[in-house]
């Protein structure tokens, strides 16, 4: 029997996650935990299954993710992306709900280097005339 599985890897931050969608029943395990394990608050529950729950795919498939560092938050985000990717991969015609929603855009922010003579990034020692 061949399994049909759809892959997308997303990222935000420094998280990066590689997600398969293989046909199911709506079950999302995440580093092999259920995702009301996984994640502590709703809100990033939400942020993760909004593409499934944007083009309405939601019991269609059942998700797999392997994400990898970063905090909550990024990998919340990180798997959204990955998510969308794999539904385009399944359905070519989902490409412009996702896209408008803005889950295919690959949040470019991240944490700026520390420069030489500073404490941080741009925060400076203490200046005294004397």
């Amino acid at each position: 029997m061949a399994l049909v599985q759809f892959m997308g890897t997303g990222r935000r931050k420094t998280s990066i996650a590689r997600v398969r969608l293989i046909p199911g029943n709506g079950k999302i395990t995440i580093n092999n935990r259920d995702i009301d394990e996984y994640f502590d608050y709703e809100t990033l529950r939400v942020i993760a299954r909004e593409p499934l729950e944007i083009t309405e795919t939601t019991d269609k498939y059942d998700v797999i993710v392997k994400v990898e560092g970063g905090g909550f938050t990024g990998q919340a985000g990180a798997i959204r992306h990955g998510i969308a990717r794999a539904l385009i991969e399944s359905d070519g015609e989902l490409r412009p709900i996702l896209k408008k929603a803005g889950h295919l855009t690959r949040d470019s922010r991240m944490k700026e280097r520390k420069k030489y003579g500073f404490k941080k990034a741009r925060k400076s020692p203490q200046f005294s005339k004397r």
